[in-house]
């Protein structure tokens, strides 16, 4: 077989297909991840025929002689909506690569200095191949330099296991249960994309295989997690990390407005909010706005104000809650009458 430009192209796409083992690649698999490679750097897709091809002289002859696996292995059919028995292959020895090569001495001090610091992460607790990676590169245990505050889990290393299955976009079947009821566990599957840490609690936020709706899960309700390598991972559409730009917290609606909140913060309070803000948005009124507002409250003479744009969910509500007097939501009316019926709650429960 005449090697050209694009058949080595085709074959360094192909060496990191058959060297994945966080998914199964049947034949029909790998022609439609090979081509939709393709297909990003501009290069025409190609048939079957022309990827058995492939495959043989990547096996049989040439330089390569690689050796090649072929295993059976359960699937999901997503248009007819069941199971499937399927033969995948991939490569005998998971470290075998037709085009490995040593680092450079450069890229090795690099690789470890990365390691050492990755290592220091409180918030990454026993991803698994980390202590390997680093003893193999010689990487010296330093003294710590960052550290982030975490909430221990039960489970210590499911952190690890989801930052792995996001990383290389592999479909779990993910087993959890609810504060309600703990302990009823359930089951789903679901394509894992983001891993989001807010007020000291992580959440998973992925697409369920059946019909595609976006959940999120505190690792605290996940009981277990199992790889499903065969089953096809469908992306999300985007940056999911875009969602999160309009909220605080982690709770996402799809249909709810953005809301422009004006508060008002006494002198206590007001240099945190300045240093801290609530929300990237906000803003700090000053000169004739805050003239503005000053004769539209006449009765807050002190303090500063602010306002932010933000979809209203329980995370901004309790936010905002959480400054007592010291913060008071001026606009919308929707917010402020929340607010105030929140906190009326509370006083009459410390009413004796």
């Amino acid at each position: 077989m005449p090697v050209n430009k694009n058949a080595m192209t085709r074959f360094q796409i192909l060496d990191g297909l058959l060297s994945d083992r966080y998914h199964a690649y049947s034949m029909n698999d790998l022609l439609e991840e090979l081509n939709k490679k393709l297909n990003e750097l501009g290069l025409d897709s190609i048939g079957r025929r022309m990827l058995e091809k492939d495959i043989h002289y990547i096996e049989y002859e040439g330089p390569f002689l690689a050796e090649i696996e072929r295993y059976y292995t359960s699937g999901f059919d997503r248009e007819k909506m069941e199971s499937i028995r399927k033969q995948c292959l991939r490569y005998a020895d998971p470290s075998y690569s037709i085009f490995k090569k040593d680092l450079t001495d450069d890229e090795a001090f690099l690789l470890s200095e990365a390691l050492s610091m990755l290592g220091q992460f409180d918030g990454l607790p026993n991803l698994q191949a980390l202590d390997k990676l680093r003893r193999g590169f010689r990487a010296e245990t330093r003294k710590q330099v960052i550290s982030f505050t975490k909430n221990p889990l039960a489970n210590s290393t499911l952190l690890g296991e989801l930052f792995t299955a996001c990383s290389h976009k592999q479909v779990i079947e993910l087993h959890y249960h609810t504060y309600s009821e703990p302990e009823l566990i359930r089951s789903l599957n679901l394509y894992p994309y983001l891993l989001k840490e807010y007020n000291r609690r992580w959440f998973l936020f992925g697409a369920v295989e059946y019909d595609g709706k976006l959940l999120n899960f505190a690792l605290d309700r996940i009981d277990k997690v199992v790889p499903l390598p065969s089953h096809t991972f469908i992306d999300y559409e985007g940056d999911l990390n875009e969602r999160f730009e309009d909220i605080i917290g982690v709770t996402l609606y799809d249909n709810r407005p953005i809301e422009h909140i004006i508060f008002w913060v006494s002198d206590i309070s007001k240099d945190y909010v300045k240093t801290k803000p609530l929300h990237e948005s906000q803003k700090h009124y000053t000169g004739n706005r805050d003239s503005a507002l000053r004769l539209q409250y006449p009765t807050l003479t002190d303090g500063a104000f602010f306002s932010i744009d933000c979809i209203q969910n329980y995370e901004l509500t309790r936010e905002l809650c959480s400054f007592g007097g010291n913060l008071v939501v001026l606009s919308p009316k929707s917010i402020r009458e929340d607010i105030k019926n929140r906190l009326s709650a509370h006083l009459d429960q410390y009413q004796d």
